[in-house]
């Protein structure tokens, strides 16, 4: 789960992280207004969106008078952020941050994400902040530095001090350095985050250490633990069909290929997309119902699939365990008299009630003549490629 930079400087803040003022906007008029409120001779006006690349797309914006803030926002809320992070198709702006300009003296990274290879949370901080940290890690990956969190305690005081140093920090700012990152850590465990992110952490001239840029990002497994957190997300930055998908326990990612996928279990959706490009052809999505699917679950499956203009034909498979194939098979059938199939179903089904599937299907086809069954993957595979041309 995302949120928006404005609501992690607000975490962030709550956690003893300097964060400087700033106001949220949602109109030109109120980023005027935010401007003279702010009563700084700078300030900036950033787009709120899931995505990055938005200083190059120019939705990060330096404005020095109300007019000028003004017409920013007017611009931003306008028009669709597209970056390479969003696709051609862009994304909406709907809410601004208005924040005061700051007299940067030097920047830096600091982040805490998941290492997979270490299988911990790790510490990753570099002196090259403000940049993609990816072209740093990339390009000179040795101005990153890497420390993992103990598994109980997280990041420990001579780790935080051992990295201020290490990136240049001195004297006072070294132990205000030392303990920004340990409030970071432990913002990183306590919301069950999948990564905590300052870019850039800023010295300002004046000699302040202030974070004037956040990102964090959550474990959509763990947020039935933190409903406040649920309660920020923002629905209009995501896509509608990734929105049904979650509100009916699916777990959905659209793909660019024709043929609409639906399986139960992870394994064998990935094994699905497989063998569908292995005879020729790219799959639409990764749909998977799992194992203990409802039937409303599943006829909403349907729907989600047969939402996306790209889907050519679709190819049910299902291996029945916990999830019967006659409750797939029936939930098929409502979805096509609901629905309507307007293009090519082939239907691999075996495991429990298989048989009893086989004649609910057998007994549709009068109704539903683009529905067919198959005996096995390959030959599933087969006739949907064949399909669809």
């Amino acid at each position: 789960m995302k949120i928006h930079e404005y609501q992690a400087r607000q975490i962030l803040s709550e956690n003893g992280i300097p964060v400087p003022a700033a106001e949220v906007v949602r109109s030109p008029e109120e980023a005027g207004v935010a401007y003279k409120k702010l009563n700084s001779p700078m300030c900036v006006v950033k787009a709120q969106v899931y995505a990055g690349g938005r200083g190059k797309a120019g939705f990060v914006k330096l404005v020095r008078s109300a007019d000028e803030a003004r017409a920013a926002a007017k611009f931003m809320l306008g028009n669709r952020m597209v970056s390479p992070q969003t696709g051609p198709e862009g994304v909406s702006v709907s809410v601004l941050l208005v924040a005061p300009g700051v007299n940067i003296a030097h920047e830096y990274y600091l982040g805490v994400t998941v290492d997979r290879g270490r299988n911990t949370a790790t510490m990753i901080a570099s002196a090259q902040g403000g940049v993609e940290i990816e072209e740093v890690a990339r390009k000179t990956p040795e101005k990153l530095l890497k420390e993992p969190l103990h598994p109980l305690i997280g990041l420990q005081g001579f780790q935080a001090r051992d990295i201020a140093y290490r990136l240049g920090f001195k004297d006072k700012l070294a132990g205000e350095a030392a303990k920004l990152m340990m409030n970071l850590c432990k913002v990183f465990l306590k919301t069950d985050a999948s990564l905590a992110e300052i870019n850039p952490l800023v010295v300002s001239k004046e000699g302040q250490l202030l974070a004037i840029d956040a990102k964090i990002n959550f474990d959509d497994n763990a947020m039935f633990r933190h409903p406040e957190i649920q309660a920020m997300a923002d629905e209009s930055q995501e896509k509608p069909l990734d929105v049904r998908a979650r509100k009916a326990d699916l777990n959905y990612i659209a793909l660019d290929g024709t043929i609409g996928c639906l399986v139960n279990g992870a394994g064998l959706a990935m094994s699905t997309m497989d063998i569908i490009k292995l005879h020729g052809a790219e799959p639409a999505n990764f749909l998977d119902v799992g194992g203990s699917v409802t039937p409303e679950g599943a006829i909403e499956a349907f729907r989600i699939i047969l939402s996306d203009s790209k889907v050519k034909g679709i190819l049910v498979n299902i291996f029945g365990g916990i999830a019967k194939c006659d409750t797939i098979a029936s939930a098929l059938v409502t979805a096509g008299r609901e629905v309507g199939f307007k293009v090519p179903v082939v239907v691999r089904l075996e495991g429990t009630n298989v048989d009893r599937a086989r004649e609910i299907l057998d007994d549709a086809k009068g109704e539903l003549p683009t529905l067919t069954t198959a005996t096995d993957l390959t030959d599933a595979a087969k006739k949907v490629v064949a399909a669809v041309g």
